[in-house]
């Protein structure tokens, strides 16, 4: 496999991303392609397109060995499932699929060509191996059924206090965003400790914050 392309984004670390695609689409990214396939003819017709598929690496999870059961973290991290019933990283193939929304397409940088995307669940610097348009008259199912995931389908959000304290150090994209990268609950869903601190790495800076009774405190000690 040959690496196209990195993405560019506000996380720095894997903590605090997305669980999944298109779940925030607020959340904004770029797609920036490797010296040896910055060619703008490589995107003819992709404009008319509002979606793609990203078939990415995943990076941070490679292991000599492999597991055919997993402990996906929304059934609290105490249930296996089989590798290939779940989206876990550690996988026989290390390769991660994702649908992100086209909002701009730059065709001229000093980087060559450029894809802005909205919804992707990729870490900063996550290396790309493949495009693919998405298409909707193939690719959408509304029949599908979801198996055990639709047990955690559905969570209700919290709600964020403590976003004034970042005004200084975030524009005004990257607050709404955190907003709601926050409202979903980053937390390991197996977490439930009202006096525990976390932390995660965004936009260059370290956030703490607490959890309890549905409500999100930033800056809490």
């Amino acid at each position: 496999m040959t690496v196209i392309a990195h993405i560019e984004n506000d996380f720095d670390t894997k903590f605090g991303v997305p669980r999944q695609s298109g779940l925030i689409d607020a959340v904004e990214s770029r797609i920036v392609f490797e010296p040896d396939f910055r060619n703008v003819e490589s995107l003819r017709g992709l404009e008319g397109f509002s979606h793609i598929w990203l078939l990415w690496d995943f990076s941070e999870a490679h292991r000599q060995e492999w597991s055919p059961t997993v402990r996906p973290p929304r059934l609290g991290g105490n249930r296996r499932m089989g590798v290939f019933a779940t989206r876990s990283p550690f996988r026989p193939n290390p390769i991660g699929l994702s649908s992100v929304r086209i909002t701009r397409i730059e065709l001229s940088t000093p980087r060559g060509p450029v894809i802005h995307v909205s919804g992707a669940d990729l870490m900063n610097g996550t290396p790309i191996l493949d495009i693919k348009p998405y298409l909707p008259h193939i690719d959408s199912h509304p029949e599908a059924t979801a198996g055990f995931a639709e047990e955690t389908a559905r969570q209700q959000e919290l709600e964020v206090r403590g976003l004034e304290l970042l005004a200084d150090k975030l524009d005004e994209r990257q607050l709404e965003a955190l907003r709601h990268i926050l409202a979903a609950d980053p937390r390991p869903h197996y977490h439930h400790d009202p006096t525990r601190l976390y932390g995660m790495r965004y936009a260059g800076i370290d956030i703490k914050f607490s959890v309890n009774e549905g409500i999100l405190t930033i800056g809490a000690e």
